[in-house]
């Protein structure tokens, strides 16, 4: 099982919280395309088995034409090998999606939808700079589930200043009386050299409530057992059938392709990542050139990195796995290493996994650093 990324660096109107370099000006989008289109090309051969998911992020691809995608679609086709069954995703905002534009992504074979909801409140939508609303939010589900579209994920933002406990469980109940099957819930950070961060930096905007976040993620990790949504990612809960099969190959160390700027490709061995600027990215390829870094994986770098997106799923570290790419030593230390988790109660052991406690997700990132070699 493999997969294809296709990054489109274009936005409409960038948020607080976003880096502003994805930003691509529309006249330069045709180019972009047959860039990616040409990119294919020259990386065809990178995965050599059945690609079963394709994904369309990074900025806004739901502004694409219905030709843009279709072309793109149509070389994708033409060059791999796709599962009849294949996931195929798209990344949408709210105030991009009508019925025109649903019936024409039914039409070259998108059958999942990512939705950037972020909040069903206005208030938060403002304060991220948002470009739809809070009706267009909810409309734009309820339109998408009315053309067709079963397999839906929203994507749900926590922890802002104004949103209230009460208000975080009223988003998420919204999203369950929509029928919304899968959910991908974040906390809001401030990343270097964004809009907000600048913001916050010159007292323009409240700065983030790191306490309040926890709670709201305990809030919605109770919310999501109760609702029977299994919590199978730090960040992504599911009803029963709707995991993401794309995001779940990246967890599970799946090869995938990476087509556009910045996407990134692995193959198991190494990775590669291709260069930012668009303009760079477009004069290369036109010239047949692919512009990208590499890096080829050590054997504790594979370890870690299991480490790292192990404890991130449901079905945590697999003792018997980590074996077969670290060795019957390196797993003894990372048990031993893990007592003190236990102990405390962040982790346990179960059928054969070091498996993080709903206590544990809050510091997930600093255990499995703790525990890397």
């Amino acid at each position: 099982m493999a997969g294809i990324y296709i990054h489109i660096p274009f936005c409409r109107k960038a948020c607080h919280y976003c880096n502003f370099h994805f930003s691509v000006s529309q006249n330069l989008l045709p180019q972009m395309i047959n860039a990616i289109c040409h990119e294919a090309e020259l990386r065809n051969g990178y995965i050599n088995e059945n690609i079963s998911t394709i994904y369309f992020g990074g900025g806004t691809p739901s502004l694409l034409t219905i030709d843009d995608l279709r072309s793109m679609m149509d070389k994708l086709y033409s060059l791999c090998r796709i599962d009849v069954d294949a996931e195929v995703t798209l990344e949408a905002n709210p105030d991009d999606i009508n019925a025109e534009k649903l019936l024409a992504w039914k039409g070259v074979g998108i059958n999942r939808l990512s939705i950037g909801v972020q909040s069903f409140f206005d208030n938060d939508l403002q304060w991220m700079n948002r470009a739809h609303n809070a009706q267009q939010a909810y409309k734009s589900i309820k339109l998408a589930i009315q053309y067709g579209f079963d397999n839906i994920s929203v994507d749900l933002i926590y922890g802002t200043p104004y949103l209230t406990d009460e208000y975080w469980l009223q988003n998420l109940e919204t999203a369950l009386q929509l029928n919304v099957p899968h959910l991908s819930c974040y906390a809001l950070t401030v990343e270097p050299n964004t809009a907000l961060q600048k913001m916050i930096a010159t007292n323009k905007k409240e700065n983030i409530d790191a306490e309040k976040q926890s709670r709201q993620f305990e809030i919605l990790m109770q919310w999501a057992a109760q609702k029977s949504y299994e919590h199978y990612e730090i960040s992504n809960f599911a009803k029963p059938g709707f995991r993401s099969k794309h995001n779940s190959s990246y967890w599970q160390g799946k090869p995938y392709l990476g087509l556009g700027p910045s996407a990134h490709s692995y193959n198991g061995a190494s990775r590669q990542w291709n260069i930012s600027n668009n303009n760079l990215y477009i004069q290369n390829i036109q010239k047949n050139i692919i512009p990208f870094e590499k890096e080829e994986l050590t054997s504790t770098q594979k370890i870690n990195e299991y480490l790292m997106t192990g404890l991130r799923t449901i079905e945590g570290i697999e003792l018997n796995h980590l074996k077969k790419i670290s060795g019957e030593e390196i797993v003894t230390d990372i048990i031993n290493d893990a007592q003190k988790f236990i102990q405390q109660n962040l982790m346990e052991r179960n059928n054969g996994s070091l498996i993080l406690t709903n206590k544990g997700k809050l510091f997930a990132d600093g255990i499995a650093a703790d525990l890397f070699r």
